[in-house]
């Protein structure tokens, strides 16, 4: 968060309540007005953290090549870039009435509560006690209308689909830096064809992990306050701009994967 927690929102609704006497929010207001900026600095470590498990829990290499590639891929990411990545495509997304909309959101205290369980949930730090909680708080909500209303929330915050296509990031970035480690001859391509073939099968594994985040990180949001939110989400704006987003982040998490294993060959050839 780049203002403090209590600075930050105060500018934001004081921006608001402006009304039309101002000029429009710029991309970068609105994303500072978002949880986004705050969730974008945690994604080099929640990269570097995703990549680190899955190495350690295949036990094919030494807990220490495994910790060496997270450090390698940690410094593949940089949360500025994907920051820039995202308020460039919001300036060609969405219109001033939409960063606006958007921006006037943020403002609300139902959003200031829904953006700091969001913020909380993105610590890769509390992962394991949101693994640990799952199967407690799928039989709590099991049947309730929170539990229905995943559905709808999933389709407008396109959150399986974003964590699908993060998982098969992080499962090519697993693979890229394996084949360097190896010496193997597969290329990044076919290594990327093989994960997007497996699509379908990721994406049933993942839906269940992220109907697990969304019970933790939403328990303490009443029922109306999630309507509140899945509605902004809905809106025309609020759709253009989760849309804008997901697929900044996605294509900012991405690009720099092709690049690890050239980076692991040269980093780990003094060891060999």
């Amino acid at each position: 968060m780049k203002l403090s927690t209590l600075v930050k929102p105060l500018l934001v609704t004081g921006l608001f309540l402006a009304g039309p006497t101002m000029a429009a929010p710029s991309a970068q207001q609105v994303l500072s007005a978002s949880p986004i900026d705050d969730i974008v600095d945690r994604y080099p470590a929640m990269m570097s953290e995703g990549i680190r498990e899955g190495l350690k829990r295949s036990q094919q290499l030494p807990p220490m090549v495994a910790d060496t590639i997270g450090y390698v891929v940690s410094n593949s990411f940089r949360a500025a870039d994907i920051e820039q990545q995202i308020v460039n495509n919001l300036e060609r997304d969405l219109s001033g009435k939409q960063l606006e909309a958007v921006e006037g959101w943020y403002a609300t205290p139902v959003a200031r509560k829904v953006s700091a369980a969001e913020i909380a949930a993105s610590d890769p730090a509390v992962w394991q006690q949101m693994r640990a909680k799952a199967p407690e708080l799928n039989t709590k909500y099991k049947g309730t209308g929170r539990a229905q209303m995943f559905a709808r929330f999933d389709r407008a915050a396109r959150a399986t689909e974003s964590a699908v296509d993060t998982t098969i990031a992080v499962q090519l970035g697993l693979a890229t830096a394996m084949a360097a480690f190896r010496k193997d001859s597969a290329n990044y391509d076919e290594l990327k064809q093989k994960f997007e073939s497996q699509r379908g099968t990721i994406r049933g594994v993942v839906e269940q992990q992220v109907y697990d985040s969304y019970l933790h990180t939403y328990e303490k949001i009443s029922d109306q306050e999630m309507k509140l939110y899945i509605n902004f989400l809905e809106s025309g704006s609020g759709s253009a701009f989760t849309k804008s987003v997901t697929g900044s982040i996605q294509q900012a998490i991405t690009d720099p994967i092709e690049s690890i294993g050239n980076q692991m060959a040269r980093f780990l050839a003094p060891q060999k």
